[in-house]
């Protein structure tokens, strides 16, 4: 959940900050941290992505970030933003923030006052990524089917990463309002015999099988052996990205195999998100693995099964679905919930 706004000194006003820029956003991840500027229109400009291993942590990222933009051509004049958000892989609670999977720990009002801010929120960054729905273009998406999902009422994402992400964001009468949660980790549920054999091939292994647990990048080498399990056959040990290359370039049969289990399990568990959130604007697929199955996933049991909701089958058919194409997204969420900042001074 996002923290209040960090207060360093006292509020200066849209005017006080400098010529033509909002403020700074970030999306910082285990291995990348990813920076822009937001202009008066909105948009996103001189973005960049800095290794996370290459600094000590976020004020030096942003600081080397801040000297690079004052020193490219489009520098002239820059004076350092006196707003910022910052998106983070890892849960937000209290004043101190740890990312999951880097170095990077780091006090929220120690980075206000080491940037000299006037104010600094930081957030998940699937909280992040729900915000930057309604600002998605059809650029930066591939729709399943003609329809594309309506920036309108309620939409839900859902993004197999490196785990599994889930958040919605709702439209109200005053601004775009995000829904982070921990749905990655509810309890996957068998739609068929074979995901049913799935299932308890993992919990010989696990007393919980959460979605997670197998629709994600650490996830996928779980379902592999369990693919391979339940049709009696030996697995070699291949990473989540490996296993997608045996399928794609080398028609590998388990992994081809994996895969299409991979892609009904999501669609079943997208259409529960859809459910239970009544995303009826849409639901969004993001993370790092859908964009990279192409036109696998979109010939893939997905859509059946996000639609197989017996009595429900006509309410879920009349939810677009859409793959998020734009790696930078959160960048757009970030910015969204800085402008909603600047709108309440």
């Amino acid at each position: 959940m996002a923290q209040e706004a960090w207060q360093g000194a006292a509020p200066q006003g849209v005017g006080a900050v400098s010529a033509g820029c909002l403020g700074l956003v970030a999306d910082i991840g285990g291995s990348n941290a990813r920076f822009a500027c937001v202009d008066a229109a909105g948009g996103l400009v001189h973005r960049r992505s800095l290794p996370v291993a290459d600094y000590a942590g976020p004020l030096e990222a942003v600081q080397a970030y801040l000297q690079e933009v004052r020193q490219s051509p489009a520098g002239a004049g820059f004076a350092a933003p006196r707003r910022a958000v910052v998106a983070v892989a890892t849960a937000v609670s209290g004043d101190r923030v740890a990312l999951t999977n880097s170095h990077w720990r780091f006090s929220q009002a120690e980075l206000c006052q080491g940037l000299d801010l006037d104010s600094l929120r930081v957030l998940n960054d699937f909280e992040a990524l729900a915000l930057s729905l309604p600002r998605l273009k059809a650029g930066q998406l591939r729709a399943q089917g003609m329809e594309m999902p309506k920036p309108a009422g309620m939409l839900a994402v859902i993004g197999p990463g490196t785990g599994l992400g889930v958040a919605g964001v709702v439209q109200t009468a005053q601004a775009w309002l995000a829904l982070p949660g921990e749905g990655g980790h509810a309890t996957l549920a068998p739609t068929d015999e074979f995901e049913s054999q799935l299932l308890a091939a993992v919990r010989r292994r696990y007393a919980h099988v959460s979605a997670e647990r197998l629709l994600s990048g650490i996830g996928l080498p779980l379902l592999h052996a369990a693919v391979a399990d339940v049709l009696g056959r030996s697995a070699p040990n291949l990473s989540g990205e490996a296993l997608v290359e045996a399928a794609l370039l080398g028609g590998d049969e388990l992994s081809l195999r994996c895969l299409d289990s991979f892609c009904a399990l999501l669609g079943n568990f997208a259409g529960n998100v859809a459910l239970t959130l009544g995303a009826r604007g849409g639901v969004y697929i993001g993370g790092g693995i859908v964009p990279r199955l192409g036109d696998f996933f979109f010939q893939s049991r997905f859509r059946d099964s996000f639609e197989a909701k017996g009595r429900f089958r006509s309410y879920l058919q009349a939810i677009p679905t859409a793959v998020i194409t734009d790696t930078l997204v959160a960048l757009e969420g970030a910015a969204q919930a800085l402008a909603q900042d600047v709108q309440q001074v």
